[in-house]
């Protein structure tokens, strides 16, 4: 039995804290309080929840240098990066609290009486947070479920509990209820497991391996408990031969690169129209080699390390020695390094073109026309984001109506606003996050009919 987890730098390997696990049993009494705090929030009046949630976001607008340089230093990320991070929790918990007193039901015409719909509270709801991005994907889950009167207990991975204990401490400061909100770090067997099988957690949040998720499905499924799914991706980037192509080379590797490559939404899939495919191999060469790796701490720096041993050595997996390709740089020594790469020659169904890789590597595919480019973009398990490169506007439309995933992009790599939907088609998910319906993902509707002819 683990009692305790210890949190490395993945820069440096140094040991940066040493942080308790939650038992099973913990869980227990965690759901009990939760439970209490919940009734007290769900009582008070819709504008007093969002005023003290906006006065949370306050907190962690104040805090959020400090909550950007701990994960850089729990995770690895650049400081860019983990500034923005922190400000999306801010911005997250803003819209949230702007949604309380909009979370309304619906008058139903019906004869004889009134029929009124109500949105009520799930209770208890359980987020287990992903390592990748701890603090917005956590902030995803947590946000909207307290807006929507719901406790909170939230599972941090192992490797990065740190930022989500601070903003637990945040929630108590902002004058949230004791217990509302509570932060249990633990093993995914035995703290997620507990949660996933208690009676008084509603609903399960989950983002991470699809391995992982299907077996929360199933825990799920024998309590018929609420469950959302971020899974998995293996996202294309399709580059069409009237695209801007030196555009689309030039911002093809933070595609897949930026947090190492550790991002589900990563354009790990390069697809290529044939007749500009070497002319794309060119401008991509360079633009590999130009991205800066190193001291995720330094501002200069756009890819860090990778989060720990494990993961590194799972990267290397799929890269075989000599194999055809682009490099980058990256530093030796301590830490979790691997060098930006980019696979050529590569069949279409080699593991490394068809499974999630989790790290900063990429393969170029050719394509021949619009129906083949569609193929290839669907020929995996996984469907959550993409991107079209085309000045065609018709074939924008058509290619992104015809890709089977949840978010795409044309002549851009953005994926993530949280002021629209996100979540994934086939093995990528389940459920949709963010955006103006989130907060009814953790409620129930109940129908009252009235009657006026009694």
């Amino acid at each position: 039995m683990i009692h305790e987890h210890r949190v490395l730098n993945p820069a440096t390997e140094e040991l940066v804290a040493t942080v308790p696990a939650t038992s099973a049993a913990e869980v227990s009494t965690a759901v009990a309080r939760a439970a209490e705090a919940q009734r007290t929030w769900a009582a008070l009046a819709p504008a007093d929840r969002a005023r003290l949630l906006r006065r949370f976001a306050v907190l962690v607008d104040d805090h959020g240098e400090r909550l950007a340089r701990l994960e850089v230093t729990e995770a690895g990320h650049t400081l860019g990066n983990a500034r923005w991070e922190a400000a999306n929790v801010r911005d997250l918990l803003d819209y949230a609290a702007g949604g309380v007193e909009r979370l309304t039901g619906r008058q139903i015409p019906v004869p004889g009486g009134i029929d009124i719909t109500f949105l009520e509270p799930l209770g208890v709801v359980g987020v287990i947070a992903p390592w990748n991005f701890p603090m917005p994907i956590a902030a995803w889950g947590v946000a909207p479920a307290l807006a929507a009167g719901n406790a909170v207990l939230l599972k941090p991975a192992e490797t990065t509990p740190l930022t989500a204990q601070y903003l637990a401490r945040l929630a108590l400061e902002a004058g949230l209820p004791e217990h509302l909100f509570q932060v249990l770090p633990g093993a995914g067997d035995v703290t997620g497991r507990a949660l996933v099988e208690h009676p008084g957690v509603a609903k399960i949040v989950f983002t991470g391996s699809t391995r992982v998720g299907k077996e929360i499905m199933a825990g799920c499924a024998d309590r018929v408990k609420r469950l959302t799914l971020e899974l998995g991706g293996k996202s294309p980037n399709i580059v069409f031969a009237d695209a801007d192509i030196e555009t689309a080379a030039a911002t093809a590797p933070m595609s897949f690169l930026d947090n190492a490559g550790q991002d589900c939404c990563a354009r790990t899939r390069i697809l290529v129209q044939r007749s500009v495919y070497d002319r794309f191999l060119e401008l991509l060469v360079p633009a590999v080699a130009s991205v800066v790796v190193g001291d995720p701490s330094d501002e200069k720096t756009q890819m860090g390390p990778l989060i720990s041993l494990a993961q590194l050595e799972r990267v290397r997996g799929f890269v075989p020695d000599g194999a055809d390709g682009i490099r980058g740089s990256a530093p030796t020594g301590p830490g979790f390094w691997f060098p930006p790469t980019v696979l050529t020659g590569v069949a279409p169904d080699a593991p490394v073109a068809t499974e999630e890789v989790f790290g900063p590597v990429a393969v170029v595919l050719p394509f021949e026309d619009e129906e083949d480019a569609v193929r290839l973009a669907d020929a995996t398990e996984h469907g959550l984001a993409g991107s079209v490169w085309t000045r065609d506007v018709g074939r924008a439309l058509r290619v992104s109506r015809a890709v089977r995933a949840g978010n795409l992009s044309v002549n851009s790599h953005s994926a993530v606003r949280y002021w629209t939907p996100f979540g994934g088609y086939k093995q990528s998910g389940l459920g949709r996050e963010l955006g103006p319906d989130a907060l009814a993902a953790f409620t129930e509707t109940k129908n009252v009919f009235i009657s006026t002819e009694a």
